[in-house]
């Protein structure tokens, strides 16, 4: 459901009119786990924020890391649950293939479209932290290839959070914070130890607000920009997902997921593409997903080929043990081209492979 908000920094209260926390989100994806235990390790017990992890895992397998968390540090860990209520001194981390959105002073679990080939995505908990909690967000990028997260970094960014990564030269996979980085160049740029020292002083640092007023439950008192439509999407908003217009233009690809028109977006140095229904894409994560449906089609192809060789080899022999030379040279024929045809697929296999961009084709899925 839609969860509409006034102006940026516009703080969410509880229904007793306490102010909701201060946010941290935090997103890592390959060797994030290693950083993600050491941050959480590092933090106070007493830390004045809500802690909310997005960490790429499997969709059908249970994440082990809520318990991995919970061993590492002093505050409580617990994966996400739909209307968990946003509490200050405890971590929620999403569970596996859903969404962790904010909403007010609580989190919902959607299965809304997956975003950079990810869901849950670090995007989608970035975008909605800084929508629903504008200058009371500090989002942390952590280790992980590709670029997921960049462009909710820009959100928090430009709703006056804060955004830090971690250090490139530290981090086991720097694509991730490197991105973030470009998208938000004035992020911190620290190691993790030092990331928990930030995260605790910002948190102590702020002023508490006074309790604001009820937020508008109408999304017709509200102009809805890009912010909140691509939110609306991820939450399967109904009136997000049938609206007929779309943040962007068209773009003249197609979604590796559904095969419906994507629509170009421009965000500064940012370019994204999003389809009708809600697929996200960053221009690296759609050349990644290009990448690998081509070399998935090149190895049906060869295949194939290889198969057809076989084929016509053993038609070849039964029509010699029978005596019927000319039809046995002709299948002989036709296998040595399918053997030829085969070998040229192979070398482009392996010429795709040299010429991918480290990292691109890599399985981001850790395995907490």
């Amino acid at each position: 459901m839609h969860t509409p908000v006034g102006e940026a920094g516009r703080v969410t209260t509880s229904p007793a009119g306490t102010p909701a926390p201060p946010l941290v989100v935090v997103g890592a994806s390959a060797g994030g786990v290693e950083a993600l235990r050491d941050l959480v390790a590092s933090l106070p017990a007493d830390l004045p924020a809500c802690v909310l992890v997005i960490l790429h895992v499997p969709p059908d397998a249970p994440s082990a890391l809520p318990a991995i968390l919970r061993r590492a540090g002093r505050l409580p860990v617990k994966q996400a649950a739909d209307g968990d209520p946003l509490v200050a001194g405890r971590v929620l981390v999403a569970a596996p293939d859903h969404h962790l959105v904010v909403g007010g002073d609580t989190v919902m679990l959607t299965r809304g479209p997956r975003e950079n080939g990810h869901r849950p995505a670090v995007d989608v908990l970035f975008r909605s932290a800084a929508r629903s909690h504008g200058p009371r967000v500090l989002a942390v990028v952590l280790s992980g290839t590709l670029d997921d997260g960049a462009a909710g970094s820009a959100a928090v960014a430009e709703q006056g959070g804060r955004v830090a990564v971690q250090d490139l030269g530290e981090a086991l996979y720097a694509s991730m914070p490197g991105a973030a980085c470009a998208a938000v160049p004035a992020a911190d740029q620290l190691g993790v130890r030092a990331l928990a020292a930030l995260v605790a002083t910002w948190a102590q640092g702020l002023p508490t607000p006074p309790p604001a007023d009820p937020v508008p439950s109408d999304p017709d008192d509200l102009t809805p920009g890009t912010l909140d439509k691509e939110i609306e999407m991820a939450e399967l908003d109904p009136d997000g997902l049938h609206d007929p217009s779309r943040p962007g233009v068209p773009s003249g690809f197609g979604c590796p997921d559904c095969a419906g028109a994507l629509f170009e977006i421009k965000e500064g140095p940012l370019l994204r593409y999003r389809c009708r229904v809600g697929h996200a894409w960053s221009a690296e994560s759609l050349l990644g997903r290009q990448t690998s449906e081509v070399e998935g089609a090149l190895w049906m192809a060869l295949r194939s080929l290889e198969e057809k060789a076989a084929l016509k080899s053993d038609l070849a022999d039964r029509a010699g043990g029978s005596g019927r030379d000319r039809v046995s040279a002709l299948f002989r024929s036709g296998a040595r081209e399918a053997l030829g045809a085969a070998e040229l697929v192979r070398r482009l296999i392996d010429e795709i492979g040299a010429a991918g961009a480290p990292g691109l084709l890599e399985r981001e899925d850790d395995t907490a």
